[in-house]
């Protein structure tokens, strides 16, 4: 498989980001948009209870979520939680409103 790694800036977030060839799609950190959304303190915490909630639902967004390597703070490459671009709009209407920071979100 094909794949481009690249970083999309959000105001100040960053968001690690995966485009693969073939399917000719990008794959978005979860817990990168999950910061952008909440700005959360701990964005893996409050992805892991958000993951778990849709679990117990049954919900299918966290099903079609895959794991795939991106780097890290320390620079080296880690597993990590991502979506596609039709999977990360249903995982960002599964955010709370009250728990959603004001933005404007548009995915390239």
């Amino acid at each position: 498989m094909d794949e481009k790694f690249a970083i999309k800036l959000f105001d100040d977030y960053k968001i690690r980001t995966k485009w693969d060839f073939e399917i000719e799609n990008y794959y978005y950190s979860v817990i990168d948009i999950i910061a952008v959304l909440t700005q959360s303190k701990d964005p893996s915490a409050y992805w892991r209870k958000l993951k778990q909630r849709l679990s117990e639902e049954s919900n299918e967004s966290v099903t079609n979520c895959h794991r795939l390597k991106m780097s890290a703070k320390d620079g080296n490459l880690r597993l990590t939680d991502v979506a596609n671009t039709k999977e990360l709009s249903h995982l960002i209407q599964s955010v709370p409103l009250s728990k959603m920071a004001p933005f404007k979100f548009g995915l390239v």
